[in-house]
């Protein structure tokens, strides 16, 4: 797939997540309604969240793929990771307010109305979030979009929340322990807690610069060394990610007598290789004489320092 094809591939699936996060949402309140459930309720208000945080998951995806400009010289990739700290930030909230709904429901916990039809509605709620939020992750990972990543693990982490709440209410219904649904409300409401938390780190990580992960970072030294046939050695490599872009940054040492067209035929030959290897991948190569190695010179292949 080609990268203006994953970038299609990507804007359309976020596109699309705006009105798969308002079905899911509209069958969601249709289970509480018809159950008066304070853990359905709970469930509900958390679809709210996925709505927002699927429109501005598409927003970030179409301005993390605008062309760099003056103002934004090194592109726009970060956009996506203010999607993602937006969407925890939101998570957060939700959580806040269904605490607030079992505080006010706590002393008198409702009879469940119409329960099996209720459970039946969020549970096809369920299938449909998790049908979507696999797409999203595999997608995501696939096309180096933080956003749809963000968007599909929290939808996932709301798959899980409904199953424990359909699982629960059924206890609830079976045994008449009507306590069981603002106690599934609270677990509910934590459980939403601990995951925005984790979105919210995971994209405040990105925005500082964090290195690509250490097997990565092995490979591209290899791509490296087996592709600078000429030089003398490599030191100095730093990586960076930001949203699907991976910035690359290395010092390549040549013979002091080497001409700049020589050198420049080298630094296009590593350059090609990591571009054909690393999906948007940026590269800066700073050019030293042989009297800046750190290394002995001399060695078979193109050492690391």
């Amino acid at each position: 797939m080609t990268a203006e094809q994953s970038k299609e591939r990507v804007a359309r699936l976020a596109f699309l997540s705006i009105f798969v996060a308002l079905g899911v949402m509209g069958l969601k309140f249709v289970a509480w309604r018809l159950t008066g459930s304070v853990a359905l309720y709970s469930d509900a208000m958390e679809s709210i969240v996925n709505v927002i945080a699927s429109l501005a998951a598409f927003w970030a995806v179409q301005v993390s793929h605008k062309p760099a400009d003056n103002d934004h010289q090194h592109g726009h990739h970060k956009a996506e990771y203010v999607s993602a700290v937006l969407e925890g930030v939101l998570i957060v909230v939700a959580s806040i307010l269904i605490l607030n709904e079992v505080y006010r429901s706590w002393g008198e916990p409702l009879s469940l109305e119409q329960p099996w039809a209720g459970l039946g509605v969020n549970a096809a709620a369920a299938g449909v979030n998790a049908f979507w939020a696999l797409l999203l992750i595999r997608v995501g990972r696939s096309a180096r979009s933080p956003a749809l990543v963000a968007d599909g693990r929290h939808i996932m982490t709301d798959v899980v929340t409904s199953l424990g709440v359909l699982a629960g209410l059924v206890g609830a219904v079976l045994t008449g322990w009507t306590i069981l649904d603002p106690i599934l409300a609270i677990i509910v409401a934590l459980n939403i807690l601990w995951q925005g938390w984790h979105v919210i780190g995971s994209s405040v990580n990105g925005l500082m610069d964090r290195a690509v992960e250490p097997d990565e970072h092995m490979r591209i030294r290899d791509i490296i060394s087996v592709n600078a046939k000429g030089a003398l050695e490599v030191h100095d490599l730093k990586t960076r990610i930001a949203g699907r872009a991976t910035f690359i940054e290395f010092h390549l040492v040549v013979e002091a007598t080497m001409s700049v067209g020589e050198s420049h035929v080298i630094c296009d030959r590593i350059e090609d290789a990591l571009r054909s290897e690393i999906p948007s991948v940026r590269v800066i190569i700073h050019v030293e004489p042989d009297d800046e190695a750190k290394l002995p010179l001399g060695t078979a292949a193109v050492p690391f320092a």
